[in-house]
């Protein structure tokens, strides 16, 4: 209903801008406040679970003002949603499959690892090597049809 882009500047502002800026401040001024630091990281944990999963949800009509209203629950004071949300169902879920989540982000990781050693043996000699081509092909064909001026 606010529109695609209202709902987006919305979000930019009340679902990163300004938690990340509340964060930063209980970070530089309470370090010492546990329960707040604790808040903010389980916020930024959700978020980044939202981010995470949200090609699969994101078709849904009004997603992005949906979206935006959770994040604001997530961390409005009065409704502590970032807690119930953590404690409720994002804890238990990953305590639950915490080796499996940890196995295969170990296995992805040397994986991503082996494939950018792959690219960079494989295709770095070969894509400078296509660009130095590509200019001398147009320095060829500039040679061949000068435009007439």
């Amino acid at each position: 209903m606010l529109g695609e882009l209202l709902s987006r500047i919305l979000l930019l502002l009340f679902g990163y801008a300004m938690p990340a800026f509340e964060c930063f401040k209980t970070v530089e001024a309470r370090p010492n406040d546990a329960h707040m630091l604790r808040f903010w990281c389980q916020y930024w944990i959700i978020v980044a679970m939202v981010i995470a999963f949200e090609s699969l949800i994101s078709w849904m009509p009004m997603y992005g003002e949906i979206k935006l209203a959770f994040f604001v629950y997530l961390w409005y004071p009065k409704t502590k949603g970032s807690d119930v949300v953590y404690d409720t169902f994002l804890r238990p879920i990953v305590m639950q499959y915490e080796p499996n989540i940890e196995q295969r982000l170990l296995h992805l990781r040397a994986k991503s690892g082996q494939l950018l050693s792959f690219y960079m043996k494989n295709f770095a000699d070969k894509g400078q090597l296509s660009s130095w081509m590509s200019c001398a092909m147009l320095s060829l064909i500039n040679l061949r049809d000068p435009i007439k001026r």
